[in-house]
Formats: structure tokens, C-alpha cells, sequence
């Protein structure tokens, strides 16, 4: 019998202790040295609503979707919300199981293997990266605004120097404590909601007051009726734009190594997020096209001119643009300002956590799974995150505003393509106990199975059909084969395709990954256990 090593030999008199050995990290969900039960429920819902960054996709949308479906908009407000739904409880389930904050990355290569899992994550990475050159563009724009200097907001120059100071202001406060960015979240979000249910109220009052404005129009059932849309096509597009609005929810749990009761809170939160942004939706979309209709002139939600910010021209138009009123328009400017700040601060949050889970997986370098000792925060992925934000927002703004504006409408494929997988995934990693209950069969099986098929048609119709066409977007590319394409489809696939390849080239050099034991079933779900 080998005799219990004594206490640790002091150092010599003299001498400095030396310093505590680094935090050693391992690969397992809750072993990554991440600041564990820093968030609750609130906080982790909190994360979840501003990710999705509701009055920026309002006002950015909805336009769009109206000029599509017409009176039908709010319809297909709510329709979006459907897949949403169903991935959300994907993500619910497979977090009980696995809460690894590399979710998608994790539960992919679980499922279907490291290769299938790496273009997971990669789908995470590059969707994300896109889209924060959208917000930052947004976020400067709307601060020059804010302070009436619209001449520097209409320079591409100022807007850009702008937008690059948000990302590195966002990507501090992401590097410095995940609850100073969860506490930075619920009042930015406060103040969105507030102004959003403000507005709606507002503009629902004249609408139904003694002296409506001329562009109103009263609420009809007809609107809710998605049979009314004058075609298939037109249906399906509509649906296409409103699933952009729900994106970004999966923030709530992409924290989940950060989060109380993580097998839990995080999946919870998933999907109280997605339900209460159907209300907000809902609210503003029903009462936004009551008070302006869709007229193509002036307010009206079909104006071209419009469609890019609908919130601007509408706020002037339902609080006025003098006393208490003006107040409101300019704290309207404010809101759709820090709702963009706030979801570029939450886009940083999963991408960091997703290249830091695959470093500590093995599946890229693993300097990006270091973690800050005090902060408790990923480093090498903060920062790499918000260095790649910048390199392409001033990249893609230095070559064009066409190629910047069709490399944001390409984000809506990464987005399919990673919640689709992660339904699929979830039907095949429970695939052993979908029959035990009728429980497990809906909520791990058909509900996760519904929502990857209709995200896996939208990507289809989107890439191949919609997108693909020469006249849709702002650039063309003559490709071999196939002919004049759409720069959006261009854009999105040749970015997803660019994943395969640096796939390959991390496989080459690393080899094999993902190498941590299978996580049993019932890890974290007794009731999910299989039968022996």
C-alpha cells in the first residue's frame, strides 16, 4: 500500500511563492473553466429576446415582408414564428442532455459525426460574422441620427469608423464578464420593449380616435388569414423574411455552461424567448400596418423608400415631431440604436462560445479555448470574434455597399442550415427512445423533425430558386455551369462551401477530433434514459 502524499513543501524562506498553475480546461459541458451559474431564467432570457434585436428587425423587415404579402403581414409575423418554435424545442431537448455551449457544433457531431458537427459550427461562425457588419453599419448610422447629424450618417466613411467602434465597445463588455453583458442586456431591453408597446398603443388609439390619420386603416380578421396571400410563392418568401426576425434566441443557449441549473434554464429560455417575441411581433406588426397601411407613398409600410426603416418614418408620424412627442421620436431613434449595440454584444456571446467549445474539442486551434482567469470569459475567441467582425464589415464596405447588402440577405441560409441540423440532430441523438412515451415522440422527434424539414425547404427554395435569380439583390456573378446567379446565393453557399474547406485543412493538420466520451441520454434526463 503506497503511503498518502503529505502537504505541499513550503518554499524556501526568501523565496516568492510561486504563482497558481493556469486553469486547466477540459472538453466536457461545465469542465471548460467558464464562470458557471452566472445567469438565471431572467438574464438568460434577457439574452435571448435582445439577440434577436426586435425593434432593428422590425424595422428593417417589415417592410419587406409587407411588400410581399400586403395586408397579410401579421399573418406571416406569426408564421415565422412556427419553425422557430419547433427548432427551439430541438435545442431544449438536446441541452438536456448535452448543455455544452458549442451546441450545434457539440450535439452535431454527437449525432452525425465531427465532420457533420464542424460545418455546425462553422454555420454559427459565418452567419454571425455577416450579420454583425449589418448591425454595426446600423449602429452607426442610428448614433449620427441620433444627435440630428445626418450628413455623417449618409457618409460611408463616418458610418463605417462608427460601426467598427461599437464592434470593439461590444466585444470589451463580451471579454470582461458575461454578467456585466447579461445585466447591460435587460436594461437595453427594457427600454426596447417599453417603446415598442408604446408605439403600438399609441398608434392603436388614433387609429380607432375621433380623428384617425388618413393612412388608417382598422384591423380585419382578413389579416390573420394566410389564404389570402395572393400565391404560394409569395406565401413562402414572406415566411422566409419573418424567420430572419426570430434569429438569434439560441444566444440563451449557447450560455449555458454560464447558467444555473444548465441542463434547464437555457432550453427554458429558448423557448419563452421565442413566445414572447411572437407577441411583440404580433402587437407592432398588427398595429404599425393599422396606423400607416400599405400604401406605397409617404408612411405607408409598402413605401420602397421605407423599406429599410420603417420605424423612423413611423415614429415622427405617431408621437409628433415637436414637445413630449419629439421626445419620443428621437428616444424611438434611441431604441432601434441600442436594440442594434445590444444584439451586436449577443452576437459576439455564441460565436465566441462556439469556437471555444471546438478548440477545447479539438477542432480548431487550441489557443481559442483559453480562458481569461478572473473574467471567466473565453479570450482568444472574444476578441478573435470581434477582430473577424471588423476585417470583413470594412472589407465588404470598402468594395461595395451592393456586396455588403447582398452578404446580409445571404445570412437567412447560415441560419437555416444550422437550426435545420440541429432539428435532424435531435430526432437521431434520441432516435433510441422515441417510442418509449408519447411525450419523447413529440418533443424529441416530430416537433424537431417538422421544424428541420420546413427549415431544410426554405433553405432549398431560397439558395436555389429565390436568391439564385439574376434580378434578386444588388450583384450578379456569371458562374460556370449555371450562368448569371444572384450575388445572394453566391454569397451564402460559397461561405458555407468555404467551411468545407477549412474543414479539410483543420483535419489534415489536427486529425481526428472530437475524441471526449459519448454523453449517455439520460445524463440529465432521467426520463429519457432507453429501455434495457
Amino acid at each position: 500500500m503506497s503511503t498518502p502524499p503529505g502537504p505541499p513543501t513550503p518554499p524556501p524562506p526568501g523565496r516568492p511563492t510561486p504563482p497558481a498553475a493556469p486553469l486547466v480546461t477540459g472538453s466536457g459541458a461545465g469542465e471548460k473553466g467558464l464562470k458557471n451559474g452566472a445567469l438565471g431564467l431572467v438574464s438568460s432570457v434577457a439574452i435571448g429576446l435582445a439577440s434577436t434585436a426586435p425593434a432593428y428587425s422590425l424595422a428593417a423587415t417589415l417592410g419587406i415582408i409587407v411588400a410581399g404579402v400586403g395586408l397579410q403581414a401579421p399573418i406571416i409575423t406569426i408564421l415565422g414564428f412556427v419553425p422557430m418554435l419547433l427548432i427551439a424545442y430541438a435545442y431544449k431537448e438536446l441541452n438536456a442532455s448535452d448543455p455544452d455551449c458549442g451546441t450545434t457544433f457539440t450535439w452535431a457531431a454527437r449525432a452525425f459525426g465531427p465532420r457533420t458537427g464542424w460545418l455546425g459550427g462553422w454555420g454559427i461562425v459565418v452567419a454571425d460574422i455577416i450579420v454583425m457588419a449589418n448591425l454595426a453599419q446600423i449602429a452607426g448610422v442610428y448614433g449620427f441620427r441620433l444627435f440630428g447629424l445626418d450628413s455623417l450618417a449618409e457618409n460611408t466613411t463616418w458610418t463605417t469608423l462608427a460601426g467598427v467602434v461599437w464592434i470593439i465597445v461590444m466585444t470589451w463588455i463580451c471579454y470582461i464578464g458575461i454578467e456585466i453583458s447579461a445585466a447591460l442586456q435587460r436594461w437595453l431591453l427594457t427600454i426596447e420593449i417599453i417603446m415598442l408597446v408604446l408605439m403600438s398603443v399609441t398608434a392603436l388609439v388614433k387609429v380607432y380616435g375621433s380623428n384617425p390619420p388618413e393612412t388608417a386603416i382598422q384591423v380585419s380578421a382578413s389579416w390573420f388569414n394566410p389564404f389570402e396571400v395572393s400565391s404560394s410563392s409569395a406565401l413562402t418568401s414572406g415566411i422566409l423574411a419573418a424567420v430572419f426576425i426570430y434569429w438569434g434566441w439560441d444566444t440563451a443557449v449557447s450560455v449555458n455552461e454560464e447558467t444555473a441549473d444548465s441542463a434547464r434554464t437555457p432550453g427554458r429560455a429558448a423557448v419563452i424567448s421565442t413566445v414572447l417575441l411572437l407577441a411583440i411581433y404580433a402587437l407592432v406588426a398588427t398595429a404599425s400596418q393599422a396606423f400607416a397601411g400599405v400604401g406605397t407613398e409617404g408612411i405607408g409600410l409598402g413605401n420602397p423608400d421605407n423599406s429599410e426603416d420603417v420605424l423612423s418614418s413611423l415614429g415622427s408620424a405617431i408621437f409628433g415631431d415637436s414637445g413630449f412627442g419629439g421626445f419620443l421620436t428621437k428616444l424611438l431613434i434611441f431604441m432601434v440604436l441600442t436594440s442594434s449595440a445590444a444584439s451586436t454584444q449577443t452576437t459576439i456571446l455564441p460565436t465566441a462560445r462556439t469556437t471555444f467549445s471546438m478548440a477545447a474539442h479539438k477542432a480548431v486551434p487550441s489557443q481559442f479555448a483559453r480562458v481569461h482567469a478572473r473574467h471567466q470569459t473565453p479570450t482568444w475567441s472574444t476578441v478573435g470574434m470581434g477582430i473577424a467582425s471588423i476585417a470583413f464589415y470594412v472589407l465588404l464596405t470598402s468594395i461595395s455597399d451592393n456586396v455588403l447588402a447582398d452578404s446580409i440577405a445571404s445570412v437567412g441560409l447560415g441560419i437555416a442550415f444550422y437550426y435545420g441540423l440541429t432539428g435532424f440532430a435531435c430526432v437521431w441523438y434520441y432516435r433510441r427512445v422515441l417510442t418509449r412515451s408519447a411525450k419523447d415522440f413529440i418533443f424529441k422527434g416530430v416537433l424537431p423533425l417538422l421544424g428541420g424539414l420546413m427549415l431544410l425547404y426554405f433553405f432549398c427554395y431560397a439558395a436555389f430558386d429565390v436568391y439564385a435569380q439574376p434580378d434578386y439583390g444588388s450583384t450578379t456573378v456569371d458562374l460556370p455551369l449555371f450562368g448569371e446567379t444572384g450575388g445572394v446565393t453566391v454569397i451564402g453557399i460559397g461561405a458555407l462551401l468555404l467551411g468545407v474547406v477549412l474543414m479539410l485543412v483543420q483535419w489534415a493538420v489536427q486529425g481526428s477530433w472530437f475524441r471526449h466520451p459519448d454523453v449517455p441520454v439520460s445524463a440529465a434526463d432521467p426520463e429519457s434514459a432507453p429501455r434495457s
